[in-house]
């Protein structure tokens, strides 16, 4: 299973924070819904995990951070480490949000900072005790960030003036010799409820600031060649599709990770999960886009070619469809209704890769799990528009009124070629699929719908090409790897 910091519930973890150092993947997170510490977890990989000390627990009784303990932030200092976090108080009910901090020498060994919390929320600029429609204050989420040698933390806040439902903003907080001073916001969409867990990166020549947005549970991006801004938005600026959330940017020497949690189902209060990270870069136009994760390749165990791959079958009956299965291509069509072609998957966990062409002007796409009936994941290819979206399809036995399974999971654009002709590449690890068109990661979630089957294609009134198809099976003994990997 993918990391979830399972216990009584399957949906324990909350937002993360990820920071490499001396070869070591280290992981804290929140545990929801009791917010009463920060977890700790370690990594050689960044994929498998392992629990070690938790880090920081709430307060004792009439402390500053006594009720709950909520986002957090690690940084490296000349002496060790900074962890920012939001800290709430039983005394006031746990409406107002502060933020303190904690240190540590080695990343497992926490101590508090004795003076308590740092900052809160304060007008002119942001909500405060006089002006808050829904009567709490939101000021969490820290993240620290340097710039020409001052520091300033971005938090999660709330503008002081709007409608209540769109007062959500990015407040900086510049750190100064005689404490933190409230700057004006950085971000301020005018539109949302609350920006969470926001942070910064500078890429090439541009600042690009992340949040993470509740009403839609996307985490979307913002531009400006300024540090203190203005920050503006492309025409599309969301960065991670329905379901990712509270993503956090984490530098692993040349590699710039993205890691966030998963809400499964797109629900907030379902089962938590942490994929796998992916990689960010910019584009010709100045554009964020995902990459695969460079450590897949350290895991791959076997490949198989194209000519090696075990027999492609039709599944569906449908005579209208036809296929010229030579070594090095596949070519698949039907001119009326559906057809699946598939082949067995040669191990539990792969990379599969290739390439696919559509002839005419009919609908295709990918199946994974198909189980020789046509149950599974269906990824469909829109050649024409640049549209991906990926469904549960299958039947349902325990409701023969209603005996199908039909339900969209994800979807993305994609820039569409002329040709029609994209490469692409599906990893599938442990119920997580991610799905990646000409290099750009477009569909990247977790799902346990279908669990086992066979790779392959669907054609309703197409026709594909496709070429160049490997698979790769991935090391799959997970509690074997990890122990290893910790040695």
């Amino acid at each position: 299973m993918i990391y979830s910091g399972r216990g009584f519930k399957d949906w324990e973890i909350g937002d993360i924070e990820v920071i490499v150092h001396e070869g070591v993947y280290h992981l804290y997170h929140l545990i929801i819904p009791n917010h009463d510490y920060i977890a700790h977890a370690v990594s050689k990989d960044g994929i498998n995990w392992r629990r070690v000390k938790n880090a920081i627990f709430v307060g004792d009784p009439g402390e500053w951070d006594d009720d709950m303990i909520w986002t957090m932030d690690v940084s490296p200092t000349k002496d060790g480490f900074v962890m920012y976090y939001t800290g709430l108080s039983m005394a006031d009910e746990g409406k107002t949000q502060r933020v303190g901090r904690a240190y540590s020498s080695d990343l497992i060994l926490w101590t508090k900072d004795d003076r308590g919390a740092l900052v809160e929320s304060q007008g002119p600029y942001y909500e405060d005790l006089t002006n808050n429609p829904r009567g709490w204050l939101s000021f969490r989420d820290p993240y620290q960030y340097s710039h020409e040698g001052q520091n300033y933390l971005l938090i999660c806040g709330r503008a002081s003036a709007g409608a209540t439902h769109h007062r959500g903003c990015v407040t900086i907080v510049r750190e100064e010799a005689d404490g933190f001073q409230l700057l004006p916001p950085l971000l301020y969409p005018g539109l949302y409820d609350d920006v969470e867990c926001p942070c910064l990166v500078h890429i090439k020549d541009r600042f690009y600031l992340l949040g993470s947005i509740r009403e839609d549970i996307k985490v979307r991006y913002w531009h400006s060649k300024d540090f203190l801004g203005p920050y503006e938005s492309f025409h599309s600026d969301m960065l991670m599709p329905g379901g990712n959330y509270a993503a956090r940017v984490v530098q692993d020497g040349d590699h710039m990770l993205l890691y966030n949690f998963y809400f499964s189902n797109k629900d907030l209060n379902h089962k938590r999960v942490l994929p796998p990270p992916k990689e960010l870069d910019v584009d010709v136009d100045g554009k964020l886009y995902m990459k695969t994760y460079y450590r897949w390749v350290d895991m791959i165990t076997d490949t198989v070619t194209q000519d090696k791959l075990p027999n492609l079958e039709s599944r569906l009956q449908n005579h209208t469809s036809d296929s010229d299965i030579r070594p090095d291509s596949w070519t698949l069509s039907s001119i009326s209704g559906y057809q699946i072609y598939s082949f067995a998957r040669p191990g539990e966990n792969i990379i599969w890769h290739g390439r696919i062409t559509l002839e005419g002007m009919g609908k295709c796409g990918f199946v994974l799990n198909e189980d020789g009936e046509g149950n599974a994941y269906y990824i469909s290819l829109d050649f024409v528009n640049g549209y991906v979206r990926i469904r549960t399809w299958g039947f349902n036995p325990e409701d023969m009124t209603q005996d199908f399974i039909f339900k969209k999971l994800q979807s993305n654009l994609f820039k569409p070629n002329a040709d029609r002709s994209h490469r692409f590449q599906l990893i599938y690890y442990r119920n997580y699929i991610e799905l990646s068109i000409d290099d750009q990661v477009q569909l990247t979630l977790v799902d346990e719908t279908f669990r086992e089957g066979n790779l392959g294609f669907y054609v309703a009134s197409a026709k594909i090409v496709v070429s160049e198809i490997q698979v790769s099976t991935l090391v799959d003994d997970q509690t074997r790897y990890a122990e290893a990997l910790m040695a």
